[in-house]
């Protein structure tokens, strides 16, 4: 084995690698662990723990440290079908930005084109902005379209002349703005949230935001946080050398009220006027404990802190060290800074009541929107002014046109680039002129956050500002989208929405470990049953396989789900598929007479190509999943792409490390027992003489499956047509039927109910209400679903998750479901056609695909309905059905690499390729079977154990991996016979006949 020493240094290095990335997670559950035994069941409790301990450092390795919150963000996280909690799904409503672009034009075609836009987007690949050019253009209007959005705002960007597609540019543009803005502000909101481990990402190619929230329960607070609308505001403030005075008061009062807790008399100010700005403070922190000629340990002053001074123990004021070593109190509108950890104190204090009277009417105190980058853990206390009014601010959002990150051009520091409307720069030049006197801070606030706080040095007139500060390009970035959010002229609403209860995710946690553990314990007995001790080295290699997958998924930061989880199983399964071909050339080479040594060389070096086609034909089909899927099947495509990679390294190198420690150690190796040394050894089935017989099998399966597709069709799920789904549990076992009269009834319309697990649970499907996605019909629907589930007398129940789907998404989602399936076809053909370099070979493997897709999507349809189970067609059913594509062709594969080694052996030989062929699928037909049946192990396991939500999802794939095998055995190279042109390889010697003349 060349490159020994370099492929264990390799080996070591990745193992490492792991080993740190899982750490994280090893430690946070320890530390959670911890806060649960210290909370005793108290989640408040327990979450107040976590966050008392969220900057301290809990993992010190020497050469860092961590907090706990840094190391929460590195661990695995769990996705919401495991930990519980809600996903929700943001639509920015295109056709509120255009209509707010126009101005709200009162135009009946303009309104007319809008609208059917928008419905067309329901069940159409084309954008809205597409449709909605496309059906004002057909409807005949005489006023050109772009002259609509020549508004004074939009005059720097488009004209009443413009063409369509200047047009189609601007409003993607805006768009495309609109959804980054959104994205932005729905970031800080979640962030506000407190939510441990949020995701949130654009759905890229469309106009959707997903929001992943683990552990909320708070269903109504998250809908009223993620839909209000973006506030951008400008704000006045106060210096912080007149505020301090005041934060003495509160300290001293809070001492006092602490001390004797009693709530003491204080004097109200609540008039508009500042507070007291004429107090000195020549020694600053002498009320802090510390005077200028002391010197106390550190201890000592933080225990008289907190004893003697409540607030300026969590909020320490904004000073600075003097040149004359003197500590004076920061210019500017900070008043102060606190630990992440204690901002929730800082805030308990001022909502006190004896304090929030010392509060004056014109004093806001605001927190910043993120710690600093030089103090990480620390955020920014800011003193805003808010003036006479409804809402207090100078100046809101609406009036900004344009917001970009730039460069300085005399110091080339970040800074940000701000343009106003004329109403926005007359107000700016006013309220700037004001600032300038005193070098006064303009806050900027978004949804009651304070983004930033710069100085005004002088008047800025013209509307045009540059702001600039101790920022960074993200920082710039960052406060150039919050500007533009405060004119976003749209809203984003929520068009999907899953939540899953805390029990259910608790199921579906020991189910997937369960079906995990098991899927390990069944592949790793049947490698050592069948194979002896090679067996042995493919176990150490599945598991070296298992901990390098875990390790890469923490070091991406990947969500694991359930999906992700069956996708580990199934990476199980398939791990041993190299180790198959492998063991298997090997006992071909012994059988040749070679030794031991030298059959495992040899064995490794033929099994190399088929190892590679089969693993990259099924990453392909993971990379089309990735890219068109959403949501939990997100993790299943990645952790298939990631399994495959490990799958190649654990079984070509590390299984070959444990062979060559054995050759140097004399070890005895053995790839069979006495009873599978032989399995399927000599087999000569005449595959291909009896190809039509399988030819006509085929045909009528398709044609049944077709048939029971067209006419009975499927059940499908509501990510595939809308609506709202429920899970209940109930305390007895229920009739079914029952259920969906007393639901028919409440809704006024057809009800689905299916058993889903257990004979108490089951799952409720309606499509009451499914254009409306609104609060209100939320309300209603769940109002009804209890109407309805109520009347099953004497039997408790409790709703455990629930999904809502928008029938735009809905639609969406089946349009991806169909392309993603079109190109992974494609996809697959192509590759076959480069690497083969006849197109026979990509007919072949596309026919056999088609076939199994064919007959899978029959078996669902013939099915649905008898079996116990849901076989639902949704997203879950797509991932599936692309797998079984994908395994399909990975058999196809390995024979193919056969044939066509077969074929350049027999060059000159005078044989036919039908013999070739056929000799081909008798030669890997012991490893085509064996690979099945391990997969089919696993996928048993997981369809027995893996839990409901996944029942369908493995049945599918388990028929699809029998169908797969059948095809590529009897369907696939038999198709590339029959596309052949020429049949013989090299045509026979032609007998030589004696006449004999009488």
């Amino acid at each position: 084995m060349q490159s020994k020493g370099l492929i264990k240094f390799l080996v070591i290095i990745v193992a490492l690698a792991c080993l740190y990335s899982l750490s994280f997670t090893f430690v946070t559950r320890k530390v959670e662990r911890e806060a649960e035994a210290y909370a005793g069941g108290d989640i408040a409790k327990e979450k107040a723990y976590l966050d008392s301990i969220a900057g301290e450092t809990v993992y010190n390795l020497g050469f860092a440290k961590y907090t706990y919150r840094e190391c929460k963000s590195y661990e695995l996280a769990l996705g919401l079908d495991l930990k519980g909690g809600m996903n929700v799904t943001m639509e920015i409503s295109l056709d509120e930005l255009i209509k707010n672009l126009a101005n709200n034009p009162k135009d009946e075609k303009f309104n007319a084109s809008l609208n059917s836009a928008i419905q067309k987007s329901k069940s159409s690949n084309k954008s809205v902005v597409d449709l909605f050019i496309e059906d004002y253009k057909a409807s005949g209007a005489s006023a050109s379209l772009a002259s609509f959005f020549a508004t004074k705002d939009n005059s720097a960007f488009i004209k009443a002349t413009s063409s369509d597609s200047d047009l189609k540019s601007f409003l993607q543009k805006e768009a495309d703005n609109a959804i980054q803005n959104s994205y932005k502000v729905l970031r800080t909101r979640i962030d506000k949230f407190g939510v441990a481990s949020p995701n949130i990402q654009i759905q890229q190619g469309t106009n959707r935001i997903l929001i992943e929230l683990p552990g909320v329960n708070d269903e109504s607070r998250v809908r009223k946080l993620l839909q209000g609308s973006a506030k951008l505001e400008f704000y006045e403030t106060h210096d912080n050398m007149q505020i301090y005075p005041l934060l003495e008061n509160i300290n001293r009062s809070l001492a006092s009220s602490l001390k004797t807790n009693e709530t003491p008399k204080t004097v109200s100010t609540t008039d508009s006027t500042a507070v007291d700005t004429t107090k000195k403070e020549d020694n600053l922190l002498a009320n802090l404990g510390t005077n200028k000629g002391d010197k106390q340990d550190s201890s000592t002053i933080a225990a008289n802190l907190a004893n003697e001074n409540p607030l300026f123990s969590v909020l320490m004021p904004s000073i600075y060290q003097a040149e004359n070593g003197q500590q004076q109190l920061a210019p500017g509108a900070q008043v102060g800074i606190a630990n992440l950890k204690d901002t929730a104190k800082v805030n308990a204090y001022l909502a006190r009541p004896e304090i929030k009277s010392q509060i004056p009417s014109n004093l806001k105190l605001m927190w910043a929107v993120k710690p600093e980058h030089r103090s990480p853990n620390f955020l920014s206390l800011y003193a805003i002014k808010p003036i006479p009014g409804e809402h207090g601010a100078v100046l809101t959002g609406e009036v900004i046109t344009d917001a970009r990150d730039a460069f300085n051009p005399q110091t080339n520091a970040p800074e940000v680039s701000m343009q106003m409307n004329s109403y926005g720069a007359k107000e700016w030049r006013r309220i700037t002129a004001k600032a300038a006197q005193t070098k006064a801070s303009i806050a900027i606030v978004l949804d009651g956050v304070v983004y930033s706080a710069p100085t005004v040095s002088n008047e800025i007139p013209g509307g045009s500002s540059s702001i600039s500060g101790n920022f960074t390009i993200e920082d710039t970035k960052d406060l150039a989208n919050v500007l533009k959010a405060g004119r976003l002229p749209t809203t984003a609403k929520i068009v999907e929405e899953a939540i899953v209860g805390p029990s259910l995710g608790q199921a579906a946690i020991d189910s997937g470990v369960n079906s995990a553990i098991i899927g390990i314990v069944v592949v790793m007995i049947f490698m050592v049953v069948y194979y002896n001790r090679a067996g042995w080295a493919a176990n150490i290699a599945v598991l070296f396989n298992v901990f390098f997958l875990l390790g890469i998924l923490a070091s991406l930061n990947a969500v694991l789900t359930l999906p992700g989880i069956a996708g580990i199983v199934l990476t199980m399964g398939t791990a041993v598929d190299a180790n198959v071909l492998i063991y298997e050339r090997i006992r071909e080479e012994l059988r040749l007479g070679k030794s031991v040594r030298q059959a495992i060389a040899d064995g490794y070096k033929h099994a190399l190509p088929s190892i590679l086609d089969s693993q990259i034909t099924t990453g392909l089909v993971g990379v089309v999943l990735f890219f068109f899927g959403s949501g939990p099947i997100l993790g299943f495509a990645t952790t298939l792409m990631i399994g495959i990679i490990t799958s190649l390294f654990t079984s070509i190198f590390i299984s070959r490390l444990i062979f060559e420690f054995m050759l140097d150690r004399d070890m005895k190796i053995s790839v069979s027992f006495p009873w599978s040394e032989k399995t399927l050894q000599n087999a000569n089935y005449q595959f291909i003489k009896n190809r039509k017989k399988f030819y006509i099998v085929s045909l009528i399966a398709v044609a049944i499956s077709l048939g029971f597709v067209f006419t009975k069709g499927f059940t499908l799920g509501v990510d595939f047509q809308g609506g709202r789904t429920y899970t209940v549990r109930y305390d007895k076992a229920v009739n079914l039927e029952t259920i969906r009269k007393n639901l028919d009834e409440t809704f006024q319309s057809t009800t689905e109910v299916k058993t889903f697990g257990s004979e108490n649970q089951v799952r409720v499907t309606t499509t009451y209400h499914i254009t409306e996605t609104s609060d209100e019909a939320d309300a209603e629907v769940l109002a009804k679903l209890n109407e309805g589930l109520s009347k099953e007398q004497g039997n408790k129940y409790e709703i455990l998750s629930s999904q809502k789907v928008g029938p735009s998404i809905a639609s969406d989602i089946k349009g991806r479901a169909a392309w993603s399936s079109i190109l992974s076809v494609l996809i697959i053909a192509a590759y076959i056609l480069v690497r083969f370099h006849k197109w026979q070979y990509s007919v072949g493997a596309a026919v056999a695909t088609i076939h199994d897709g064919i007959i899978l999507l029959g078996l669902f349809s013939i099915l649905d309905g008898i079996v116990p189970f849901s076989l639902d067609i949704d997203q879950h059913f797509v991932a599936a059905f692309l797998t079984v594509l994908a395994y399909s062709v990975n058999d196809t594969v390995v024979v193919f690499d056969r044939i066509r080694e077969d074929v350049s052996k027999s060059k000159g030989m005078n044989k036919y390729f039908g013999d070739v062929v056929n000799q081909a699928i008798n030669t890997t037909l012991s490893r085509t079977i064996i690979t099945s049946l391990t997969i089919i192990f696993v996928l048993a396991v997981l369809f027995v154990f893996g839990g409901e939500v996944i029942r369908g999802f493995s049945f599918a794939i388990l028929i699809g991996i029998v169908v797969g095998t059948y095809s590529s055995i009897v369907l696939a190279a038999p198709t590339v016979y029959d596309l052949g042109k020429d049949k013989a390889i090299a045509k026979p010697a032609e007998e030589k006949v004696k006449v004999v003349t009488p």
